[in-house]
């Protein structure tokens, strides 16, 4: 088959029964089979592939989360955009990629992008607006520290399970640090997490984090905090309850948060680029927002 028809191939919507075809993609290309979060981005967003027509099984997809109103998302952020490896290099990816920014109309993109990547969203018109440095490790607590009480004995804090009459409360508090609603993606925490915490400070929640499972490793995100120190409170808490690897994606301007946990055993993997098309920059509280649920939903 020629390389300009392949690039012109039919785009459809992805549903929950893609699940394992999107999981046999990303084996294909090296990455870890990740059916849980392909599980959870199907659901709460948006999946768009192209089948092989060669046979059973995708050739590329790609996956958008859109936050805000429903009738008019404000943000939109596409992740786990793949080609399989026999197909890479022919046009496949940019037509995909094409065909997602026509399709947003006015509604503003966002994505991590590695650095592999990088180039073909720079000739789309994504800007790099951003970093997100990626730990990974085994999470060493101080010898201050405990399960109920914050990282390094910060006085005042602790964290505590999440419970279903928090929810409303992290709702209000997620749109006005994330900028914008993002209800359907934090109603689905409590299942998709192994872990779902908040943060207290006399009363009051602060902070909430998940730790959800990764092959071998437990993610941690999002994570939403007042300030560092509660943020490192919720990181300690989730690491005393998992004998997993920690990783987390966190904004490389927290460089205070990135020091402490470098310092409790994780190590830096890679570097991904935060880009953005139709806007300067990322709406919400960037101070407050320490790391994704998963770069692939931003």
């Amino acid at each position: 088959m020629s390389t300009p028809t392949l690039s012109a191939l039919p785009i459809r919507r992805l549903t929950p029964r893609d699940l394992a075809a999107c999981a046999d993609l990303s084996e294909d290309r090296g990455w870890p089979r990740e059916e849980h979060k392909w599980g959870l981005l199907l659901s709460a967003g948006t999946g768009y592939g192209i089948d092989d027509p060669d046979g059973p099984g995708l050739i590329a997809a790609c996956v958008v989360t859109q936050y805000g109103p429903l009738e008019n998302p404000g943000l939109s952020a596409i992740g786990m955009v793949l080609v399989a490896e026999r197909h890479a290099r022919k046009g496949i990816g940019r037509h995909l990629m094409r065909y997602v920014t026509d399709s947003a109309g006015t509604t503003p993109l966002t994505l991590h992008a590695t650095p592999n990547g990088r180039p073909l969203y720079e000739q789309l018109g994504f800007k790099t607006v951003g970093r997100a440095e990626m730990l990974r490790g085994h999470f060493t607590p101080s010898s201050s520290s405990s399960a109920s009480a914050s990282a390094d004995g910060t006085p005042g804090i602790t964290t505590r399970a999440a419970t279903a009459e928090d929810l409303p409360t992290l709702i209000s508090l997620d749109t006005e640090v994330f900028g914008l609603d993002r209800t359907h993606v934090l109603t689905r925490l409590p299942a998709f997490t192994d872990q779902f915490r908040v943060a207290e400070a006399n009363g009051e929640i602060i902070g909430y984090a998940g730790a959800w499972p990764n092959m071998e490793t437990h993610v941690v995100g999002p994570l939403i905090a007042r300030d560092t120190e509660t943020a490192k409170a919720l990181i300690a808490s989730l690491g005393a309850r998992t004998d997993r690897p920690l990783r987390t994606d966190i904004d490389v301007r927290h460089e205070e948060l990135l020091t402490w946990a470098k310092e409790h055993g994780l190590e830096t993997v890679a570097f991904n680029a935060v880009m953005t098309y139709g806007i300067q920059e990322l709406p919400g509280d960037w101070t407050r927002r320490f790391a994704p649920l998963t770069v692939a939903a931003g």
